[in-house]
């Protein structure tokens, strides 16, 4: 990695393996890190090799297999892991068993074995009533991160706002309520709503402000982005 300032602003420059990176979240933040002068590679399925960006490299592999992919991560410092269900729901549990849990065990693998400096991890806010199968398998993915004791950014968004993801704007109204009492502004800021942009430039901060250990992201902090 290395510093670069000249008619930018000064941010370290970083080599980024991300796996889920054509979906929701990385159809966004590839074109982002690419514009801010960082090197990308994606893992992509078998099948979604037209599924590319100009600028960033492409490996075909499994996410689910992390033998399909661990020999190909160098050189990159950074690992950014966005493989999960589209649009998770209650009903979704044995999807998010086979795919989320699966490919985070096999990404912390992988990790790992490539001496991954910084593991970037979407995980979701907690505790909460709904979803209960959804949060236990993020819980898990960040208690397989601790174990393998890799450096990390866990960011914790309840709801991301964004094309095709906007009916819970409905809810502002029971948010903006919740907060003006004491007993259920907590949650109302815990629980709350973050746009995709907040979430991009959550993701671009993490990558360019690696912590030592691990940090966590919670929606007030994701919400100062833009």
């Amino acid at each position: 990695m290395k510093q670069i300032g000249i008619g930018m602003t000064e941010r370290t420059l970083h080599r980024i393996f991300i796996t889920g990176g054509t979906g929701y979240l990385g159809g966004r933040l590839v074109p982002a890190l690419l514009g801010r002068g960082q090197a990308v590679s994606l893992l992509i399925r078998p099948g979604s090799e037209s599924k590319r960006f100009p600028g960033a490299a492409t490996l075909v592999g499994n996410p689910l297999d992390e033998k399909s992919y661990r020999d190909r991560i160098a050189p990159a410092d950074t690992f950014i892991h966005l493989v999960g269900v589209p649009k998770p729901a209650p009903w979704k549990g044995a999807q998010f068993r086979a795919i989320d849990l699966v490919s985070i065990r096999a990404a912390v693998n992988a990790a790992v074995d490539a001496r991954i400096g910084h593991f970037i991890y979407v995980s979701v806010a907690r505790p909460a009533s709904v979803m209960k199968e959804y949060i236990a398998v993020r819980a898990e993915g960040e208690r397989l991160i601790r174990a393998a004791g890799l450096s990390a950014t866990i960011i914790r968004p309840w709801y991301i706002l964004g094309p095709g993801h906007r009916w819970p704007m409905a809810l502002l109204p029971v948010y903006r309520l919740l907060g003006q009492f004491p007993s259920t502004r907590e949650t109302a800021e815990r629980l709350g709503l973050v746009t995709l942009d907040q979430m991009i430039g959550a993701l671009v901060s993490a990558v360019e402000h690696p912590p030592e250990g691990i940090r966590i992201i919670p929606v007030p902090e994701i919400r100062q982005f833009r």
